[in-house]
């Protein structure tokens, strides 16, 4: 199907939502407020819908039918868990059951998806304008800001302990370039990195009670199937599709992917359920007891009937394991359930009174899961995750050190990494980042490049404090643990809030030295680094004080064919509309070695160099 009609169906769609959304009639009650900010800032999505519905189609086909399904499919759960919130809230008036308390962790569920949500939308592609851009930038702020009002509210900043991206960390080198998926594997790689997850795009449209969501096989006004239908046969279908009750999280009103069952006997999707337990609440969601343990025990059986509801109705779940049995690669499956025991076992050690227990059993995890990306999966399934960002906060440093390894090695997993996020771990591997071992250290560094591949992460990464401590590694570090650093600080930089996060803290004076290092070990990952923070002006400023054209001069001269394309680059950058710095350039006899580039250079640096001359001579004759 052509990318075109996709964005036309998926925008059309996402507008009656909006519409819908906005037509709602707030009444009085304890979330009065809550309800009508929420319709306000959902409101101001209209104009970036209509751009992208009226995007012209010759245009469209050039863009991306799979980022398209990506974040149309996030946005229109998103909007349905809203309304269907709205329908609940609006009204209310007993501001102190436990209902209200758990009304009150949707709204900060909701807020949050909506602003992760906008943050995947590909501006570019749909070539939105400035304005819309700045108006949707605005409702990001405004929603991150409600998300951590309602953290606070539930006694923990959720912003911190949801968003924040659990960090990767590596084994040593050998380890994790052992598995195919490694986080450090080919280096050169981090320049082209992206974010490549894939989503399956379950349209949810309106539902005439609040207990049902429907999924839709709309089409558009000229007959073509929206991106939620699989085949022109599945378009004769019913409009739409019922998820039963049953399959809903009671926390996110969402078709369950990972069912897990609480002491009240309850079933809720794990991520929701650990992020209502991390905030402190000690109560079944739903019935308002008291939970005697804490324990989430997997509901096999819940998952199971959800599976084959799925593909009873072509709507593809991302699970993987299922009734003790993995899926391999060419779609069968294998049983598993002796590995599920054993893991299971050493997930319980791992919370042992026993000190050499939980060494032992964190150690093994450590091992499991570098082996494959079957442990992987089987790990995280066990609950392991939280259990082991609890442990990074551990007095012990071989605790700590195998907690920060065993979640970099699970979060190769792609699926892993929104579990990590969701147990809050940022501020835990931030710490460790900042006082943990050298080898502890490197892997929390490793494992933040790992989550800021994801646009959202590479702002929640660079508000934690984690910049400053991955620049004081760059400066101090190992050589190993310098490289960690100049990867996460490259993929955190290309966010343009966080290259002034840099600046300030003094990334400038330590890529200077890195290009000035007789040993020349680093120069590339320097130049790399600096040609992401050149266009952001205070950077800009801070190279050229830092007197760094000269030594880019130099590079041009005695660099390698990339150090030279790179240093034309950076040097373009500092130069094109500032005529000070092109003085400099010409005094300092930089028109030779850039003459020599446009000649011998690779085909970028030929370009760099050629447009440096070109303003070079317009100085010299204005």
């Amino acid at each position: 199907m052509a990318a075109g009609v996709v964005a036309d169906a998926s925008a059309a769609f996402l507008l009656r939502l909006v519409h819908d959304i906005v037509a709602v009639s707030v009444a009085a009650g304890v979330f009065k407020r809550d309800c009508t900010d929420l319709v306000r800032r959902i409101a101001l999505f209209t104009h970036l819908l209509e751009e992208i519905r009226d995007f012209g189609p010759s245009d469209r086909d050039h863009a991306s039918s799979s980022s398209d399904s990506s974040w149309s499919a996030d946005l229109a759960i998103a909007l349905q868990a809203a309304k269907r919130l709205l329908s609940t809230a609006s009204g209310y008036h007993n501001s102190s059951d436990g209902a209200a308390k758990r009304i009150s962790f949707q709204f900060q569920c909701v807020t949050w998806k909506l602003e992760k949500t906008l943050a995947k939308i590909p501006f570019d592609q749909f070539q939105i304008s400035e304005e819309v851009q700045e108006q949707i930038s605005l409702v990001r702020a405004q929603l991150r800001r409600a998300t951590e009002r309602y953290g606070s509210l539930n006694s923990r900043k959720v912003l911190n302990a949801i968003s924040q991206p659990l960090e990767k960390d590596g084994d040593t080198n050998h380890e994790i370039s052992a598995t195919t998926d490694g986080v450090r594997e080919n280096r050169g790689a981090v320049r082209h990195a992206a974010d490549e997850e894939t989503k399956v795009l379950e349209r949810v449209n309106s539902s005439s009670t609040p207990s049902e969501v429907c999924l839709s096989n709309e089409t558009d006004s000229e007959g073509q199937e929206n991106p939620a239908t699989k085949s022109t046969e599945q378009s004769k279908k019913p409009d739409a599709l019922v998820i039963p009750v049953d399959y809903l999280c009671p926390i996110s009103l969402e078709l369950m992917r990972d069912p897990v069952i609480v002491a009240t006997g309850q079933t809720y999707e794990r991520s929701y359920i650990q992020r209502w337990i991390d905030c402190g609440n000690a109560t079944c969601p739903k019935t308002q007891q008291k939970l005697e343990n804490l324990t989430l025990t997997p509901n096999y059986v819940l998952r199971s009937l959800i599976n084959q509801w799925c593909a009873k109705h072509n709507i593809e779940q991302p699970i993987v394991l299922a009734n003790s049995r993995l899926k391999k690669g060419d779609g069968s499956f294998r049983d598993v359930s002796g590995d599920m025991a054993a893991i299971q076992a050493l997930v319980a050690n791992l919370s042992s009174r026993c000190l050499e227990e939980r060494r032992a059993a964190v150690a093994e995890i450590r091992s499991l899961s570098k082996r494959s990306t079957d442990n992987r999966i089987l790990i995280a399934d066990a609950g392991a995750i939280p259990v082991l960002v609890n442990l990074l906060t551990a007095d012990d440093a071989a605790l700590q050190e195998h907690a920060v390894t065993s979640i970099l090695n699970l979060s190769i997993f792609e699926n892993n990494k929104s579990l990590i996020m969701l147990a809050g771990a940022i501020p835990s591997i931030v710490q460790v980042l900042r006082a943990g071992s050298m080898e502890a250290r490197e892997n929390a560094a490793a494992t933040l490049f790992s989550l800021s591949l994801a646009d959202e992460n590479k702002i929640i990464i660079g508000s934690s404090g984690a910049i400053p401590a991955l620049v004081d590694l760059l400066q101090h570090g190992s050589t190993r643990g310098k490289k960690d650093a100049a990867t996460a600080l490259f993929n955190l930089c290309i966010y343009q809030g966080n290259k002034g996060r840099a600046v300030r803290a003094g990334i400038i004076t330590a890529l200077l030295k890195m290009l000035t290092d007789s040993r020349n070990c680093m120069v590339d990952e320097a130049l790399t680094i600096l040609s992401v923070l050149a266009s952001n002006h205070d950077a800009k400023a801070a190279i050229v004080k830092a007197s760094t054209i000269p030594v880019l001069i130099d590079l041009l001269r005695t660099g390698l064919p990339r150090n030279k394309e790179n240093a034309a680059a950076i040097l373009l950058c500092l130069c094109k509309r500032d005529a000070e710095n092109l003085a400099c350039l010409s005094r300092l006899g930089a028109a030779i070695p850039l003459t020599e580039l446009t000649k011998s250079g690779t085909e970028r640096a030929k370009r760099k160099a050629t447009s440096l001359l070109e303003h070079l001579q317009k100085l010299q004759h204005p």
